[in-house]
């Protein structure tokens, strides 16, 4: 009853997103399960709610468009912007729906309609009334990718026995770190389900053509100038970033700051604090290159990060200085870029402490660190080149959940192919979606 008491609000908080977002009204009927809106059936339903876990999944996602006999596939994810990032991705080859809301009747139409034989689920999603359906269907799930910060924790504690039969549901969780792991158990998983296999987003591959791309964007920002990126910024960080901006400016007159807001709803915001801020600036819809005297580019665009990222001097993690547990920075790691993040990362715990640990990335607390960080890496050149490398360095060091997750999967995999996956063509598979430069882990599915 409480669930179905819920779906006037759920809907109306999706329709008010939908006036800045329109991708939010379209579609409904999928968001309602109904039986007019055609859902193929799938061997392999992969749920990926957004952009990030989206991205988490490309590698999986090519590997098992590689594998021998190919199994159908479908994602689902939950805002428009992930579905927009797996068009990017795949075009047309991987169909991709809406999740439903989470209420018996119309998960157990999707589920119906979809007959899959295995669901993978990225990341933290935990959806009690799908889970009891497959439940219900013998329909195996993994959770993959799996973490939780403490945060999440204690909230999913509080919810008691709702958390455990959730995740007691679940075939297989592997999370990307043993912290992960002991959280998932403590809430109530059962421990023989619980393994730890890394982080997929380690194995994603990069764009062959990025650093041409990145080459030719900064040819438009202006080459000579120095660039510094503020990515995936929430409400109460761009105030102290275009301060910041503004001291980095009394020394590069010429620098630019490339502030991409987290939401596509806040662009407008963003851009009218800019011109509070009596900051000339354009923006990446304008679509022309930047004006010398244009100190702002607002990345007003999704799906576009990645190329931003590659193509700066200084890259700095938003969702850290506020606390709301900041943004994954292994993009900008892979890129060689030097990291800053401000003082609250429990959202990517394990990999921030690996690229502070490692020097890769440097922590700051207010305007006054950002600026001063930021002015001391655009004045060396040195400097960020070793930041940069120290960042690739542990983004190749942790490869290889990608053959660690296809193996703990290898037998729901099997059964929904319908033949034998060996370890030779996971292997292959793997190799084919990752960097040259990787080398296959030896060791086998660590358990907690």
């Amino acid at each position: 009853m409480l669930w179905w008491l819920a779906l006037p609000l759920a809907l109306a908080r999706l329709l008010w997103r939908g006036r800045v977002q329109p991708g939010y009204r379209h579609r409904l009927g999928e968001r309602l399960a109904s039986r007019r809106s055609h859902t193929p059936r799938a061997d392999i339903w992969i749920h990926a709610v957004s952009v990030g876990e989206v991205q988490a999944a490309e590698a999986l996602l090519r590997q098992l468009l590689a594998t021998t006999p190919a199994p159908s596939l479908l994602v689902t994810t939950t805002t428009p912007t992930g579905a927009e990032r797996l068009r990017t991705l795949f075009g047309e080859t991987i169909p991709q729906r809406y999740l439903p809301f989470d209420l018996p009747v119309m998960m157990g139409r999707l589920v119906d309609a979809v007959q899959p034989k295995l669901v993978i689920i990225l990341e933290t999603e935990i959806w009690p009334n799908l889970l009891a359906v497959l439940e219900q269907r013998a329909i195996p799930v993994a959770l993959i990718n799996a973490r939780l910060s403490e945060r999440s924790a204690r909230g999913y504690a509080r919810l008691g026995s709702l958390t455990r039969s959730a995740l007691a549901r679940l075939t297989l969780i592997a999370a990307q770190a043993t912290a992960d792991a002991e959280r998932f158990i403590a809430l109530g998983a059962p421990p023989e389900r619980v393994i730890v296999t890394g982080n997929l987003k380690f194995d994603q591959p990069q764009a062959a053509d990025l650093a041409a791309r990145a080459a030719a964007i900064r040819q438009n920002w202006g080459a000579a100038r120095p660039v510094w990126i503020a990515a995936s910024t929430h409400a109460g960080e761009e105030l102290p970033v275009l301060e910041a901006h503004q001291q980095v400016l009394a020394q590069w007159p010429d620098a630019l700051l490339v502030l991409v807001p987290r939401h596509p709803e806040r662009f407008e915001t963003v851009a009218a604090l800019i011109e509070r801020q009596g900051l000339a600036y354009t923006r990446h819809s304008a679509e022309r290159p930047v004006a010398a005297h244009e100190a702002v580019y607002l990345g007003d665009r999704m799906g576009e990060l990645p190329l931003w990222l590659a193509a700066s001097d200084v890259a700095f993690i938003g969702g850290s200085l506020m606390p709301t547990g900041g943004h994954n920075p292994l993009e900008a790691a892979a890129s060689g870029v030097p990291i800053l993040v401000g003082p609250h990362t429990f959202n990517f715990a394990t990999i921030s402490a690996w690229l502070l640990d490692a020097h890769a990335a440097r922590r700051i607390s207010d305007t006054a660190t950002l600026s001063d960080a930021v002015r001391t890496l655009l004045a060396s050149s040195e400097r960020r080149a070793e930041m940069g490398a120290r960042g690739r360095a542990v983004v190749a060091a942790q490869r290889g959940a990608l053959q660690r997750v296809f193996i703990a999967l290898a037998p729901w995999l099997a059964a929904a192919v319908q033949a034998p996956l060996n370890s030779d063509q996971t292997s292959r598979n793997c190799a084919s979606v990752e960097s040259p430069s990787h080398s296959n882990p030896t060791d086998s599915v660590q358990t907690t």
